[in-house]
Order: structure tokens, then C-alpha cells, then sequence
């Protein structure tokens, strides 16, 4: 008989501090790429004008209003967005204890990093 047919792999576990930043991770790229495709073919579609008529030209407190609702509308939302993930979604993670590393000689004070220089 085959005993690899036989044999269960182990499910991975994986440390929460990854899966919790990969989450993290997913949601900032969807806000990304949502205002990605709001952006360009908005801006593709409205900031060129085949015949352009100055008396027609729209603006948005004196910007071209395809600037404002193409580059600065998704950027003004994307930031609240980015405020409120910073604030109230993104968790500080337990990264556990120090590893125990010696500082060793890059404790020495900068008194006496100075004297060795001096001599």
C-alpha cells in the first residue's frame, strides 16, 4: 500500500501578528485601488475636451472641476479613510519579549565614545 496516501499534512498556524497585518495590508490596497479606479478614467474621461470653450470651462473654487472631483475628491476620502484605519482598525500587536540580545559596547555613553576618539 502507498503510506503517503495514508499520511495527513498539519494545517499551517499562522503567528496572528502576520495575519493581522496581512489584513491590514488587503484593506489599504483596496482603498488604493478603489481610488485608483475612480481617479483615472475619470481624469480620461473629463480633463480633455476636443473643443474647448473657455466660456464653458468649469471650476471648483478655482480649480478645473475635472481636478478637483478626479484627483482631489478620492484624495480627500482616502484620507479619512487612511485617519480612521490608523485610529480605529490598525491594533498594536504583541510582539512578545526582548530577545535578550547584549547590548554590548553600544552602550558606552558618548562621554566616553569621545575620549576613545581623542586619544
Amino acid at each position: 500500500m502507498n503510506s503517503a496516501a495514508n499520511t495527513e499534512v498539519a494545517p499551517v498556524e499562522y503567528d496572528p501578528v502576520y495575519l493581522h497585518s496581512r489584513k491590514e495590508a488587503i484593506v489599504i490596497f483596496c482603498v488604493w485601488a478603489a481610488s485608483f479606479a475612480w481617479a483615472v478614467p475619470y481624469c480620461y474621461f473629463n480633463g480633455y475636451v476636443e473643443n474647448f470653450d473657455p466660456a464653458t470651462f468649469s471650476t471648483v473654487m478655482g480649480v478645473p472641476s475635472w481636478v478637483f472631483y478626479g484627483i482631489g475628491a478620492p484624495w480627500l476620502v482616502a484620507d479619512v479613510i487612511t485617519i480612521w484605519l490608523c485610529f480605529f482598525y490598525i491594533k498594536n500587536d504583541d510582539l512578545g519579549e526582548e530577545g535578550g540580545i547584549d547590548a554590548g559596547p553600544a552602550e558606552q555613553s558618548s562621554s566616553d565614545a569621545g575620549k576613545g576618539a581623542q586619544q
